[in-house]
Formats: structure tokens, C-alpha cells, sequence
């Protein structure tokens, strides 16, 4: 079950990515590296690092535990929906109101014209948030249920979405397309939340709202779990949003080469290691729930060796042929040489900390399972504190690509700090054995 399970979602990332390198092959030969291309990024940066920290840990890892606990399942997936749904609708409409100071928040580096032109871009974008929350909640229930195509498949719509808004805009002012990938955006989440409501329809699972008097212990446990996690499953999403953030103070295009730089990086790390742990996770919780440690120490074991192998292939590959991946992915159009240089150094800083952020994800999904999401946070900040360290140290001699390899460098801290809360006797048994 377990490599079926994988397979799946492997296949499933992969299909999204490949669509998702088309998306940024159009935007790269559309768009170019430069400010509108800069604008979007940031503005769609914010709702994406919500969602990948809600679909690829922090909900599920806190949700599946205690739903598997919970005694009032019905009710207690239902009072957690509308609690967390009301508050992302809020915090939408808050955005909108307040979009240009949002904006002024998230790229410091902006001048008044430029955060001008890209607060409209981010009221739009940030209501993919709540829509993909509303998927994150379907996906979990039926990620219990082991049904994981849905889940994998949907991500292709995203970007499907995005690629139709490209070519209906590609002969428009650039500003203008900007406005049409967002919209894209929006409807790429709709067409996520559709098919996940035929997937619950088909597994029966349509029933979630229930209420009654109850006690809210099981609610209060669930959020703590769930602030923790947050944390902890963000390190590498929270390093790429800051260094968005830093890279507006330097030349312009910069934050487009970290992004195309870290869509990269991204494809192993998803197709490999994110697939794997969305497939594990449900049964090392499972055993673990039922006290059976061995099951749960094999499973991981037999994933990570699997994964070991995968991201080394993948990283000797990415580095080797940086500078050829990248012009055959993206240089044409408004995407030059320069371009290509420069994404190709920052892609080979990225991929040397591919096998810690990947080994990592496997092992702190033991700490979740056994419900120690606060241990697992505070791994993740000291982690991230370092990032901001290494970012200030490297930001100034070597510019976009020193951003890019303070990420990597958290990436090791982050898998030490791991494998120590882990147990090192543990951690060597497990692979030597």
C-alpha cells in the first residue's frame, strides 16, 4: 500500500509540475524577468506559502491524529471547518481593505509606484487562500480514507488555469496579464474545490456538519497542535518568502530568478519527498495509535532509504546540468542568457540542501504522529532564525544566489535538530539495521 500510495501521488505531483513548468515557461517568455513578473510573484507568493504550509503539512499533520482520536468525528471535522474558514474569509477581506500596506509589508524593498501596481494583484490573489483551505479539508478526510488521486491530480487545474490566462492575455500590456494570471489563480481553486466535493460525494463522506453540546477539549488540542505545526512544517516555505523579501532590495529581477530558481528545486522535493510523507503520514499515525512503534520505525525506514537514493540522483542532475535545465525550460522570449546564468547559479545553491530538507520531512513526521508538534516548531524556528542569519551574512558579497544558499544552509540545521529530537542511537539503529 505504502509505494502504491506513493506511486500515486508521485505521478500526480508530477503531472502538476509538468503543467506548472509550462505555466512558468509561458510566464518567463510573456512576462520576462522584470518588475510586472517581479509583482506577481510577490503577490502570489503570500496565499502559496499558506498553502503549501496548510496542504503539504500543518493542517494535515494536526488534523489526522486528532481525528483519528476523536470520538465525535462528524462533529469535531465540522466545528474545525467553520471555525477556520470564517477566520480565512476575515483575514481576506482584511487584505483587500488594506492591500497596499499588505504589499508595502511583504516587499519593504518596493518604491511607492511599484507597491502601487502591485496592491490590486494581491487582494486578488489572497483569496485563493481560503478556497485552498476548503481543499486542504476535503484532501485530509480523504487521506484517512487512503484516497489520494484527487489530491495529487488537482494541482494540475491550478495551473491549467493559469495557463489559459496567459494565452487569452499574451498580446496584452504587461500589467495587464499580471491581472489575468490572477484571476487565473482564483479559478484554479474553484476547480479544485469541485472535484474534491465528486471525490467526498463518491466516498460518502459528505455528511460533516453535525453539532451538539459538547466539550471543546477536543478543538483546544487540535489548535494547539495545529499553531505548532505551523511552524514546524513552514522552515522551507518561510526561507524562499524571505528571501523574496530581501531580494527587492537588490537589482530588479532578482526575485524572479529565486522563484524559477526554486521551482526547481521544488520538483524533486515534491515528486519525492512531499509525496512520500503525504502517503506516510496517515499510516505512521495509524500504528502509532495503536501501539505498534516497530510497523511505524519499518515504514520509515523503508521510506527514507527509498528517498535517499531519489534525491541524490536528483541533486547530482540538477547540478551538473543547472545551466542546461534552465535554458531549456526557460530561455526564450523576454528570457535571456543573463537570466539563465543567473537561475542556474541560484538552482545549484537550492539543490545542495535537497537530501536535508527532504530526510527531514520524513523524520518530523514521527513527531507528529506522536502529537509533539510544539517540539517540532521550535526545531523549525531555530532553524529559520538561522536562515535570516546566514541570508544577512550572504546577502551583500554574493547578492540573489548568497539568499539561495542561506536556505540550504538552515536546511542542514533543520536536519540535525531533527534527527536529534529524533534520537541519534535511534536513527542509527533504524539505518543500519
Amino acid at each position: 500500500m505504502l509505494i502504491k500510495s506513493i506511486f500515486t501521488n508521485s505521478t500526480g505531483i508530477l503531472t502538476s509540475r509538468i503543467l506548472g513548468f509550462i505555466r512558468d515557461l509561458l510566464t518567463a517568455s510573456i512576462l520576462g524577468a522584470n518588475i510586472y513578473s517581479d509583482i506577481f510573484f510577490v503577490a502570489f507568493k503570500l496565499p502559496n506559502l499558506f498553502r503549501r504550509v496548510f496542504a503539504e503539512g500543518a493542517f494535515t499533520q494536526a488534523f489526522i491524529p486528532a481525528y483519528a482520536k476523536s470520538k465525535h468525528k462528524i462533529r469535531f471535522s465540522s466545528v474545525v471547518f467553520l471555525q477556520l474558514f470564517g477566520f480565512l474569509i476575515i483575514l481576506s477581506l482584511l487584505v483587500t481593505l488594506f492591500s497596499s500596506l499588505v504589499a508595502k509589508a511583504i516587499a519593504i524593498g518596493f518604491d511607492k509606484q511599484t507597491i502601487d501596481l502591485a496592491a490590486p494583484l494581491f487582494a486578488i490573489n489572497f483569496y485563493y487562500l481560503p478556497m485552498i483551505f476548503v481543499v486542504t479539508f476535503m484532501a485530509a478526510l480523504l487521506q484517512y480514507k487512503h484516497h489520494f488521486a484527487t489530491t495529487a491530480y488537482s494541482t494540475a487545474l491550478l495551473n491549467l488555469a493559469m495557463i489559459a490566462a496567459l494565452l487569452i492575455s499574451q498580446d496584452m500590456q504587461k500589467y495587464e496579464i499580471t491581472f489575468y494570471l490572477s484571476y487565473g489563480v482564483l479559478a484554479g481553486g474553484l476547480l479544485q474545490i469541485l472535484v474534491h466535493l465528486y471525490a467526498i460525494k463518491r466516498l460518502n463522506l459528505c455528511k460533516i456538519f453535525h453539532f451538539k453540546k459538547h466539550q471543546k477539549k477536543e478543538e483546544n488540542k487540535f489548535y494547539k497542535n495545529f499553531m505548532s505545526a505551523t511552524v514546524g512544517s513552514s522552515t522551507s516555505h518561510l526561507s524562499a518568502f524571505i528571501d523574496t523579501w530581501l531580494a527587492s532590495f537588490l537589482i530588479s529581477g532578482s526575485i524572479s530568478y529565486l522563484y524559477y530558481g526554486n521551482r526547481l528545486f521544488q520538483l524533486p522535493l515534491a515528486l519525492f519527498a512531499i509525496a512520500t510523507s503525504i502517503a506516510l503520514f496517515p499510516m505512521i499515525a495509524r500504528s502509532i495509535k495503536n501501539k505498534d512503534e516497530d510497523k511505524a520505525l519499518r515504514l520509515m525506514k523503508k521510506s527514507s532509504l527509498i528517498l535517499l537514493g531519489l534525491l541524490s540522483v536528483s541533486t547530482l542532475i540538477g547540478i551538473v546540468f543547472n545551466e542546461f535545465i534552465v535554458s531549456l525550460l526557460f530561455e526564450r522570449g523576454a528570457f535571456d542568457r543573463t537570466d539563465t546564468i543567473n537561475t542556474a547559479l541560484i538552482l545549484s545553491m537550492y539543490l545542495i540542501g535537497l537530501i536535508p530538507f527532504g530526510i527531514a520531512k520524513i523524520f518530523s513526521l514521527w513527531l507528529y504522529a506522536k502529537e509533539q508538534q510544539f517540539l517540532a516548531a521550535k526545531i523549525s524556528v531555530y532553524s529559520l532564525a538561522w536562515n535570516i542569519v546566514f541570508s544577512l551574512i550572504l546577502i551583500k558579497p554574493y547578492g540573489a544566489a548568497g539568499l539561495a544558499f542561506a536556505s540550504t544552509l538552515s536546511g542542514f540545521i533543520l536536519f540535525f535538530l531533527t534527527i536529534k529530537a529524533f534520537g541519534f542511537k535511534k536513527f542509527k539503529e533504524l539505518i543500519l539495521n
